[in-house]
């Protein structure tokens, strides 16, 4: 119940609704305050003659800003029954012959958002990496290009741009097919003619070893006190001047960490989460273990514990 003024009561009472009716009608009283009030909730139920399962959704999805309709055509489907095909192929003709200019947009927005979800992105990533698509597509430029490397890059472009970057590898995992030198090149084409038609460089976000360390570390299911130990890992050495990539940064230190644990963790199972090869791992450690000390957090090892330590 809520309260309203009545004005035969004049003071303010509890009103009922009655939903059947739309009527507001006072408790005390009975006076009718409000009549035939629009329900704006949901309307969850079903119509067993119109749909053959229990979903009570009988509207569309929201409108898209990039399509030339904003996304509220109409498609008509294929009943069953012999009337039915009748009906539908008179009107299947019909609706053929007027093409879709959106078509080829529609079906690359739905890669993109099937890669996003494997990925596990936010949609704001997604409404980036389309904003970016139908800005390259525009621009007539990627006809008789990979179309895979092209979407894929455009997703890899909107992690960097939302500050929730992955790794070339995890959208490769992704991208149906479409080679880690293949994205690549599409990243840096895209980038190119996006800068020549702004006129100015493009943002890209700066990447990270933080931005990569707690997916990783999940991956290998990493006690907490392990993982903040890389995260407090990870933020010392942003002081130092380590020439690593800040992938390869973010494996050393998690082996780094995990030699340091009780539930140590084999390099290869590191190089298979984080993406980064055994060797270059190796490398990034040997730059790292001369800083140990500095970065490695003194609540998770000692000095006795650092000297044990394997060297490089």
């Amino acid at each position: 119940m809520a309260d309203a003024f009545c004005p035969d009561c004049k003071r303010s009472t509890e009103v009922v609704f009655d939903h059947s009716a739309g009527d507001t009608v006072c408790s005390e009283c009975g006076l009718v305050l409000e009549a035939h009030s629009i329900d704006v909730t949901s309307e969850w139920r079903t119509f067993a003659n119109e749909s053959a399962d229990n979903d009570p959704v009988r509207v569309g999805g929201p409108t898209n800003p990039l399509l030339t309709d904003g996304g509220l055509s109409t498609v008509i489907s294929k009943p069953n029954g012999a009337q039915a095909e009748f009906l539908s192929s008179s009107l299947g003709r019909w609706q053929s012959r007027g093409a879709n200019p959106d078509r080829n947009l529609i079906l690359a927005f739905k890669t993109i958002a099937t890669m996003a979800d494997r990925l596990g992105l936010v949609a704001t990533i997604k409404d980036r990496a389309n904003e970016i698509y139908k800005k390259i597509g525009d621009l007539k430029s990627i006809r008789g290009r990979n179309q895979d490397a092209i979407l894929a890059a455009c997703l890899y472009i909107a992690c960097r741009q939302e500050d929730r970057p992955r790794t070339v590898k995890e959208i490769c995992s992704v991208a149906n097919g479409a080679t880690k030198k293949e994205i690549g090149r599409a990243k840096d084409f895209i980038v190119k003619q996006l800068e020549v038609e702004m006129g100015q460089s493009m943002e890209m976000g700066t990447i990270h070893a933080g931005d990569f360390l707690r997916r990783f570390c999940s991956h290998l299911g990493m006690t907490n006190q392990a993982v903040k130990a890389a995260q407090e890992a990870v933020q010392k050495s942003e002081e130092l001047d380590i020439r690593r990539s800040p992938i390869s940064i973010a494996a050393a230190i998690i082996y780094m960490i995990t030699q340091l644990s009780d539930d140590k963790k084999p390099l290869k199972d590191i190089s298979l989460a984080t993406g980064v090869a055994e060797g270059t791992i190796r490398n990034s450690y040997k730059d790292l273990y001369p800083y140990a000390s500095r970065i490695i957090p003194t609540s998770f090892a000692k000095e006795e514990d650092l000297r044990n330590l394997c060297s490089p």
